[in-house]
Formats: structure tokens, sequence, C-alpha cells
């Protein structure tokens, strides 16, 4: 079975890709499985160019097909930070747990829609004849007042979403791939995997 390389070496997220393309007529693995090691430098200005960057040096690297995701959370009230440095923010190293607390601590006071946000996915596919295909999605809701939930990772337990009455980290996981920016993504590029 020909494989797919996925350029992330977050489990949370492979678990999440593992299950939405499952069906799919390749293997789908980590970096990590495939014994990939590149540091790719992400220094687009969108999330678009951001997973093409990805996508594009492990297929040139491997000469397979290559999906990657960028994704992040847009904040309104904070001019959509922290957007495409969503995983860099505040640092590199900082704990998402200290990132959250400061995106809370700069909504204090801050009430109903000015505390819309979204979960912002692109998702490039690079085939090694260099072809490329970029899918985006996402999911609204807005930054709850404190954080809840122990499923999901990153943003996810300060994110809610009114149509559940909860944060994505309280979600099960086939909650979430009904609903995540990346599953919507996912499942777009699902289509053209399949064609």
């Amino acid at each position: 079975m020909a494989r797919i390389i996925f350029a992330t070496g977050n489990a949370g997220k492979m678990k999440e890709i593992k299950e939405i393309l499952k069906d799919i007529p390749y293997e789908v693995v980590s970096m990590k499985e495939a014994g990939v090691s590149a540091d790719i430098v992400e220094d687009g200005a969108t999330f678009e160019e951001n997973a093409l960057i990805k996508a594009r040096a492990i297929a040139e690297l491997t000469g397979e097909i290559a999906l990657a995701d960028d994704s992040g959370l847009e904040v309104d009230y904070l001019d959509k930070a922290p957007g495409i440095y969503s995983a860099r923010f505040l640092g590199e190293d900082t704990s998402y747990e200290v990132k959250n607390r400061y995106l809370l601590d700069k909504l204090v006071g801050v009430e109903g829609t000015d505390r819309s946000a979204r979960f912002v996915c692109a998702i490039a596919c690079v085939w090694p004849d260099g072809k490329s295909k970029v899918c985006r999605a996402t999911i609204e809701g807005e930054l709850a007042k404190e954080p809840a939930g122990e499923n999901g990772f990153g943003y996810d337990p300060i994110f809610y979403v009114p149509q559940f009455g909860k944060t994505t980290a309280e979600l099960s996981l086939e909650e979430k791939n009904e609903i995540s920016h990346r599953a919507k993504a996912l499942r777009e590029m699902k289509k053209e995997l399949m064609a």
C-alpha cells in the first residue's frame, strides 16, 4: 500500500488525522513513523502558505505524497491573534496552560459576541510530481471564561462551541471529528485523495 507522510510530530493531531483518513487507499504515517526528520521554517504569511511549505519540503525530501496542516486560533478581540503564530505564541517552549491563561486574562470583562473566535485549518497535499492542493476550513465559537475538559490538546480547553455548550476539550473524539476545523479540511482533502 502506498503511503502518505503527514508533516507533524504532534501525537494528538495524528490520532485525529488517522481516524478521519482511515478509509483512504493509503497508509498515513507521521514523519516520526516514516523515519523522516526535517527542520522546516514556516515563514508564510497565511495558514495556507505555511501548510504548503511543510508539505512541499517533505514531498521533496522523500519523493512520496506529503500532507501538512497549519492551524491555529484566531481571537477577534485580539485582532485575530495568535493566528498563524498559535504554536509559537509567547515562545516555542511555552506550555498551552500558560498560553491559555494569557488569552483568558486578556479577555477579562469582555462579554458576548466580543469573545468570538475560530479555529482555522489549512491542509496542503503535495504529490511527488509537484502538484499541490490546499483545503481550508474553520469552526466558529468563542473564548470560554475558564479552561474546561481533558480531551484534545492546545487551545481546546478554552475554545467554547455554543451549539454543544462545551469546549472542544470536553467533546468526545467522535463529536470533535464531526465539527472540527481539521476534520472538515481533511474531509475536503480526502475527496482529492479518493479521486
